[in-house]
């Protein structure tokens, strides 16, 4: 199997797209940090989506060098989410860079799949990091927090629009770190990524469900959805 270098999907839905300019700027830097200028396949490939329907593409860099795109159907959109946390160090081998774990992640979450939709990966010290496909975002009271970006995170997109929705609203940000029994302790916790857009986190292994009856994320949502601009 060709080696997986790099990799970025997003959500086109009827040729719109939240975050195009922050899906390219993370592609092309992974490509020229392996070396290969995809500058203009991007533009290039961007321009043949279609403009229609829901779409899930994968834009890739494999050995040696190769750029290529994948023309996914979206899958269903998924609503609140039960996780699970990963026993044991980190796997990943290049956590920031979307790509080369992804088969890993994959296996990882399939683990999980008898308890929890998605698992969470915790750094050497026992913190939360992310989750094996999504970012992860919670709030304390009033205020949108986030893991410190010094730690190994993948660039989200989706993260970094949440950013800009909350100083747009005028919403503090803060930026700390949280063990898995803190996080469930939270005011409300979300798994965040470009096809879901926000997941609340509704329920933890095998624990009772939550109801969330003052959930933020469908407002949210909502101002999310409203950043998609149309494809160039």
């Amino acid at each position: 199997m060709t080696e997986l270098l790099v990799a970025d999907s997003f959500l086109v839905a009827n040729g719109k797209v939240r975050g195009l300019e922050l899906h390219r700027d993370r592609f092309v830097r992974s490509c020229a940090a392996a070396g290969v200028a995809a500058e203009r396949f991007w533009d290039e490939q961007i321009g043949r989506l279609p403009g229609f329907g829901r779409w899930f593409p994968r834009f890739e860099l494999k050995a040696p060098g190769e750029l290529a795109v994948q023309l996914r159907p979206a899958p269903p959109i998924g609503g609140r989410v039960r996780v699970a946390v990963h026993d044991g160090p980190d796997p990943r081998t290049a956590p920031r860079v979307k790509g080369p774990d992804l088969e890993l992640l994959g296996k990882l979450k399939e683990s999980a799949a008898d308890r929890a939709d998605e698992i969470l990966l915790l750094d050497a010290d026992g913190t939360v990091l992310e989750a094996a496909y999504s970012a992860v975002v919670w709030w304390e009271d009033d205020a949108l927090c986030f893991p410190e970006p010094d730690r190994p995170l993948l660039p989200s997109v989706t993260a970094q629009l949440l950013r800009r929705i909350a100083a747009s609203q005028g919403v503090e940000v803060a930026e700390h770190s949280l063990t898995p029994e803190a996080l469930q302790n939270t005011t409300e916790a979300w798994l965040v990524n470009a096809l879901h857009g926000i997941r609340p986190i509704h329920a933890w292994g095998p624990s009772a469900i939550d109801p969330l009856p003052n959930s933020h994320s469908a407002l949210w949502q909502s101002h999310l959805e409203s950043l998609a601009t149309r494809l160039p």
